[in-house]
């Protein structure tokens, strides 16, 4: 199934926030500062980029092909750079930046070699790459998501690439180092909204009487009051 992500571009904005130990760790283990020139590749809204600019001063670029997510972000007020174009072919220069990243991107790339071989290519030396993606372990394990919805696990898993080929796909790019961390953050969900509006994409991968049986449970459930919500990433490393 394809997914439309210029009509998801509202509902993105509203719903999609930061994870604060991914930013966090964004932050932290690039080392970046005012100085730094930072690039995220399918950037969404926004959200990472406007983050991260607002934390450090750095400079950020945000490439990012739906015209309506570039949309929302520029609407922000924003001072990142808001750029039209897609992870296999950046429009940018070569060695351009201290760090490129993407978050819960790769999974939508038509050709993540290419990726690879682009992030090599626009990184300074010794710069690094963060890939933000879901293990499969991270994706049976997503709650309340697939527990209430656990026909998402089997279409997550059919377009998630695993960690040992991404791996060997930063190796075959160039990429030296290798450093994988998983960060976890834990809230409380008390509302519907975001799942009403299918605000997470695998939500449009399973049938519409998936969807409505997951939410009725989830909507009962939710009457007992709120619901403990885990979300965790793994966060890839490289350095050129």
């Amino acid at each position: 199934m394809t997914i439309d992500y210029d009509q998801l571009a509202d509902v993105y904005g509203r719903f999609r926030k930061c994870h604060g130990e991914v930013l966090r760790g964004l932050v932290a283990e690039a080392g970046l500062g005012a100085a730094s020139r930072v690039l995220e590749v399918g950037a969404g809204t926004g959200n990472y980029s406007r983050a991260i600019q607002e934390l450090t001063g750095c400079y950020c670029a945000a490439v990012e092909p739906s015209r309506a997510m570039r949309d929302q972000l520029r609407e922000a007020g924003t001072a990142v750079e808001v750029i039209e174009g897609k992870g296999e072919e950046l429009p940018l220069p070569d060695h351009g930046f201290d760090l490129v990243f993407c978050v819960d991107v790769v999974h939508h790339l038509t050709d993540p070699a290419a990726f690879f071989r682009e992030a090599q290519r626009v990184l300074r030396k010794a710069g690094r790459l963060c890939v933000v993606t879901d293990s499969e372990d991270v994706i049976r394990e997503r709650f309340p998501l697939s527990a209430y919805f656990p026909e998402t696990v089997e279409a997550e898993l059919r377009r998630y690439p695993s960690i040992e080929r991404l791996r060997a796909l930063a190796t075959a790019a160039g990429f030296g180092s290798w450093q994988e961390n998983r960060v976890t953050n834990e809230t409380w969900l008390s509302s519907l909204e975001a799942y009403e509006a299918k605000a997470f994409s695998s939500l449009h991968l399973i049938s519409e009487a998936s969807f409505q049986t997951g939410l009725t449970r989830l909507r009962n459930d939710l009457k007992r009051g709120p619901i403990r919500a885990v979300g965790s990433y793994v966060m890839l490393w490289s350095t050129k």
